[in-house]
């Protein structure tokens, strides 16, 4: 029988539309903003090498009033479906997507001025939880004000998404629109610039291209970045007021031609926000 029990895969029963988020700082993060309705924490037995880290997890679960389970590590995996756990499961009501009508909300104490700098980042159909998460992980170190993506053909806000930002989903408000061209024509007449991005120049027509270290930031702006691989659809494109390349280093070997969308995002959004930086100095 007991080894009849070792066999037996592990089995919770799920609180009903909850999700199993895995990982230290997602963990830790959820526990702390209470942006999620939380359910039950589980955590490795036996890790004593990281016994003060876990001792903190009990301390915040229990000033949730969230139920502790100490379980095996191949439990762990379980819930998570092979995620890299590091010891730390945490199940949760999901995060959505924040409509539009929020986002024009301003922050309190936010107040709008002629020379505030701000950018928005909008994600056209990004479908790899991999990708959005480090997107979004970046766009929060860097400043960005807003992010806003496509609701058709995106990831949703997955576990995965939240391990892969490091935890920045569990801080940062994502927000989402069903009609992307519509929402990027409303902020142009309303005086914000739409800056597209692209791989090569020769990609795009009617639109001028220049690379993102010529790019100068003095109005309010979208940076709207494309699917992983067909970048920027076409009746987006032709909404941008200009496209921002990255020059390469070499002559660059047919295939590998572009960079992954989260390191392009990066850098693109460093090359920009850094302005920002260098007019606060």
């Amino acid at each position: 029988s007991k080894a009849r029990k070792r066999l037996e895969p592990f089995f919770i029963e799920r609180t009903k539309g909850s999700e199993i988020l895995f990982g230290v700082a997602p963990c830790t993060l959820a526990l702390s903003q209470s942006r999620r309705d939380l359910y039950r924490l589980f955590l490795k037995q036996g890790s004593s090498s990281r016994r003060l880290l876990m001792n903190e997890f009990v301390l915040q679960a229990t000033a949730r009033g969230v139920p502790v389970y100490h379980v095996k590590g191949r439990e762990l995996n379980a819930l998570c479906r092979g995620g890299v756990h590091q010891g730390v499961c945490l199940e949760a009501t999901p995060l959505r997507f924040k409509s539009l009508k929020e986002a024009e909300k301003p922050d309190l104490g936010h107040e709008e001025s002629p020379n505030q700098q701000l950018i928005w980042l909008v994600l056209e159909s990004v479908q790899d939880p991999m990708n959005l998460g480090a997107v979004l992980r970046s766009a929060y170190f860097l400043g960005v004000d807003r992010v806003v993506t496509s609701q058709r053909n995106s990831c949703p806000l997955t576990p995965t998404v939240s391990k892969a930002s490091s935890g920045a989903v569990e801080l940062f408000d994502v927000y989402s629109t069903d009609d992307l061209q519509s929402f990027l024509k409303a902020k142009s007449a309303e005086g914000w610039e739409v800056v597209g991005t692209v791989k090569s120049p020769e990609e795009v027509e009617n639109v001028p291209v220049i690379s993102c270290s010529e790019f100068r930031w003095n109005k309010p702006i979208l940076l709207v970045i494309g699917n992983e691989g067909d970048g920027l659809s076409l009746e987006t494109q032709l909404l941008c007021h200009q496209m921002l390349a990255i020059p390469p280093g070499r002559a660059l070997h047919p295939g590998i031609e572009s960079l992954n969308v989260s390191v392009a995002a990066g850098i693109l959004l460093h090359s920009i926000c850094s302005q920002k930086l260098r007019r606060d100095d």
